[in-house]
C-alpha cells in the first residue's frame, strides 16, 4: 500500500496510506494533516499545498509542468529546489512519499 509521510516545519511527522490515483494533496485533507490549505482544492490555481519533497526523492517524481512551475513563483514562503505543488502529485502503487510542509501557506 502507498504511504505518505507528511512532516510539518516543527519536525512532526504522521505517516498516511494513501489511495493510488489520489493526489498527495487529497490524501492530506482527507485525513486532516496541517500544512495543507488546499484553498483551491486541487485545480492548480493557488499554491496553498507548496510541499517540499524529499531530496532523495524528487527525482523520481514525474517533472512538473509549466503551470505547477509558475504557481510555486506565488507561494507564501519562498519556493525551493524541492518545492511542489502535492495537488500535482498523484499516488502510484508501491509509492512511500516523504514531504515537509512550509511554516506557512497563505
Amino acid at each position: 500500500m502507498p504511504m505518505i509521510t507528511y512532516t510539518d516545519d516543527t519536525g512532526e511527522s504522521r505517516t498516511i496510506n494513501a489511495t493510488v490515483g489520489d493526489s498527495v494533496m487529497e490524501t492530506a485533507v482527507r485525513n486532516g494533516v496541517p500544512g495543507i490549505v488546499a484553498e483551491c482544492g486541487g485545480s492548480l490555481s493557488c499554491a496553498t499545498c507548496h510541499v517540499f519533497v524529499d531530496e532523495s526523492q524528487f527525482g523520481t517524481l514525474p517533472p512538473m509542468e509549466a503551470m505547477e512551475d509558475e504557481m510555486l513563483w506565488g507561494a507564501a514562503e519562498d519556493r525551493q529546489d524541492t518545492s511542489r505543488l502535492c495537488c500535482q502529485i498523484k499516488v502510484t502503487d508501491g509509492m512511500n512519499l516523504h514531504v515537509t510542509t512550509p511554516h506557512t501557506q497563505v
